[in-house]
């Protein structure tokens, strides 16, 4: 734990094969260290300069004035020891090696070289992080290993073997309203492995939900009580990639993964209670529910907006992902039967929003008076709200009432009568067809919802799946 938060909160970082070449990984680190208002001393190191991003450099670490508790490694994999051998004299903790091309390569000298490396890291008390990872992004410490990234803190923590795929997920979990406490990738995890991080944001006060996406373990046994620990102390939702032979001789290839069988690594995450995702689009989607909503035990929706078929496409989405959709009780009915007499005894769950047209409702709040209704009812467990996309008004018609939809939402939202989910499609169009109003609209209301920090999703498909997973969580949790 003190050497994780040595490497979290480190008083110096130095970063060896620092460089002004923009193409190159020294450059980058030393940028982004810039770019993200580190707050501690930075020391690029590269014998062939005097100054790299107006930054002083040194030839080496010996040479450097000050204590450094944390560097990274942008050399090649033969100047590794070299630099290992100078961390002691500064007091380095932990060094994190962006260095790859070893045993990933399957070739033997390449595999003994990373041994002769953790041998040496042992014998002079240095942890590594890595090889052939990106390392660490954490923005309340301005520590980041990629570009253009949230600057603005979260409680999503991760652990990630893969750096593409970590960078992956903070990138499509920004869209979603997601910010990160803690992001590690690992890589090949010679030292520190999986089990470690997980232990690290178990404990971590900053982080409330955990990522993980693993190709393989070092030490299962390790992994599956590491597992264990942190999903009693808070949501654990993975990925295990290489599933199929394809997938399986990729990770071996690219960590060096011994990946296991996909039988194997559903039965841990089962026992452990972590939550397994897919793919990459699914995680979000299901941080975005722990990230966002209250727990929910019951699986009881009530849908409302859209026209007629999106309303039975909603509620068959819903009850094939394991949802409840129950009638309206006969109390909203007979409140509908005092406000709406029209159309009283036609509406139904999910709620046409096509059948309200032409009808003047007396509802105190317009049109959001129906998902109220459904939201004091103690017969529902969580609405699903959907915004239409198909635009059958004019312009300024559907673009004034898509906006009431939205701000209706958010007021909801806001009394927490009921855990609300939005759907709101993200279009599959390209760079002519995004001008369109319609597309730009849906986009400027998606933004709206997501700020709000409601759960929103491009498809009911998608949200009612989360909710399933979410709620058969909680159920899990409440009977432990």
């Amino acid at each position: 734990m003190d050497v994780l938060e040595a490497a979290f909160h480190p008083r110096a970082i130095a970063v060896a094969g620092a460089s002004e070449t923009p193409f190159s990984f020294g450059y980058h680190f030393v940028r982004h260290l810039l770019d993200y208002h580190y707050p501690g001393d930075i020391y690029p190191v590269n014998p062939a300069h005097k100054v790299i991003l107006g930054l002083k450099a040194y030839p080496d670490l010996t040479s450097i004035p000050g204590p450094i508790d944390y560097v990274i490694c942008c050399l090649p994999a033969s100047k590794v020891l070299d630099l290992l051998a100078q961390c002691p004299s500064r007091g380095v903790k932990v060094v994190h090696l962006l260095t790859a091309r070893f045993s990933e390569t399957g070739r033997r000298e390449a595999a003994d070289l990373e041994t002769k490396i953790l041998q040496e890291a042992r014998r002079l008390n240095i942890r590594l992080i890595g090889p052939n990872c990106m390392g660490i992004y954490y923005p309340r410490g301005g520590i980041a290993q990629g570009y253009d990234m949230p600057q603005e803190a979260g409680t999503v923590g991760a652990v990630f073997q893969s750096g593409g795929l970590s960078d992956t997920l903070v990138r499509y979990g920004e869209v979603q309203g997601l910010r990160f406490s803690k992001v590690i990738s690992y890589g090949n995890a010679l030292d520190l492995d999986e089990s470690d991080f997980l232990r690290y944001l178990a404990y971590d006060d900053e982080t409330k939900v955990i990522a993980a996406y693993f190709e393989g373990a070092k030490d299962g046994r390790k992994l599956l009580n590491a597992l264990a620990s942190a999903a009693r102390a808070k949501p654990v939702i993975a990925i295990k990639g290489g599933r199929g032979t394809a997938g399986i001789k990729a990770a071996a290839t690219h960590t060096a993964a011994i990946a296991g069988s996909d039988s194997m690594w559903r039965t841990a995450f089962k026992k452990t209670g972590v939550v397994q995702a897919r793919d990459m689009s699914e995680l979000v989607d299901f941080l975005v529910a722990f990230s966002y909503l209250p727990p929910i035990r019951g699986k009881r929706v009530a849908i409302v907006g859209g026209g007629g078929g999106m309303s039975v496409t909603a509620a068959d989405a819903c009850e094939e992902a394991g949802l409840v959709v129950p009638p309206l009780p006969p109390e909203i009915r007979e409140e509908l039967r005092a406000k709406a007499p029209e159309v009283w005894d036609w509406l139904g769950n999910p709620v046409d929003g096509s059948i309200m047209g032409g009808i003047s409702l007396d509802f105190q709040s317009g049109p959001g008076q129906i998902p109220r209704m459904l939201a004091r009812s103690p017969q529902f467990d969580l609405i699903v709200a959907e915004i239409a996309e198909e635009a059958p008004l004019p312009e300024e018609i559907w673009t004034a009432i898509v906006r009431m939809q939205a701000e209706e939402m958010i007021n909801l939202h806001g009394e927490q009568l009921k855990p609300l989910v939005a759907v709101v499609s993200d279009g599959k169009f390209n760079s002519d067809q995004f001008q369109d109003w319609r597309w730009k609209l849906l986009a400027e209301v998606r933004a709206r919802l997501v700020a709000a920090h409601i759960p929103t999703y491009s498809t009911v498909g998608e949200a009612a799946k989360a909710m399933r997973r979410f709620t058969d969580y909680w159920q899990m949790r409440a009977e432990t």
